[in-house]
């Protein structure tokens, strides 16, 4: 399951955050490696706790509640705050998995990663590499958007940023924990929920068929979720 989230943010939202997290101290990436991931990471972040971090954070939290498209892909349970992070002159980060369990550091705040999210808050024209690079069943995949756009990826998936050779990659990034664990079911109901509502829009919501399969969505929901 990779699915792109276009306009996330929108281009004020995107000029907010950056405002907030350009004049905020960055400190070296592996403030939040694992093992693995501290021998492939070479990039700037910005610290957990930094104010900065937490208010752009949360615009982006308030702009995920607000995007059906996310929901519906998704399904989230439970979002760690959002992170910042930074490529430039060559930094990368090697092929790694993400950690199957994020703790938020000084809480007890903890979520399964299910799926990860990254939100880019860099025009891709203005720097050249960066592309995140996802290991699929369907073949390596390459993703790089524009500002204010998001894909979300198994967490359970290879995957690297490839290196930077000119400009900066500024980007949000994190995980969930969605009620459906399963990556595999979790698509199947995203298929079926567009289906629907493109169904929808075209019947009207009150077409037997689209009852019918409304209902089908839900009761599939109601034996896979754990809420």
């Amino acid at each position: 399951m990779l699915i792109a989230v276009p306009n996330l943010l929108d281009a004020t939202a995107v000029a907010s955050v950056r405002a907030l997290i350009d004049a905020a101290q960055w400190v070296d990436g592996n403030v939040t490696s694992g093992h693995q991931s501290a021998l492939a990471k070479r990039n700037m972040q910005l610290p957990e706790d930094a104010p900065e971090a937490r208010q752009a954070g949360q615009i982006i939290l308030d702009a995920l509640g607000k995007s059906p498209m996310f929901i519906a892909a998704a399904l989230p349970l439970k979002i760690f705050p959002p992170l910042f992070n930074s490529y430039a002159g060559g930094q990368a980060f090697g092929v790694h998995v993400d950690n199957a369990v994020r703790i938020q550091a000084g809480t007890g705040f903890r979520v399964r990663s299910d799926l990860s999210i990254t939100v880019f808050l860099e025009d891709p024209e203005s720097y050249d590499g960066g592309e995140l690079t996802i290991e699929t069943n369907f073949g390596v995949q390459q993703v790089k958007l524009p500002a204010g756009h998001a894909v979300l990826y198994p967490s359970s998936s290879l995957h690297r940023v490839e290196p930077i050779t000119s400009g900066r990659r500024v980007a949000s990034f994190f995980w969930l924990q969605s009620m459906v664990r399963d990556d595999a079911a979790r698509q199947m109901l995203f298929d079926l929920d567009s289906s629907i509502q493109a169904l929808a829009a075209e019947l009207g919501h009150d077409n037997g068929q689209v009852i019918r399969l409304t209902g089908l969505y839900h009761n599939l929901l109601r034996r896979w979720a754990d809420a």
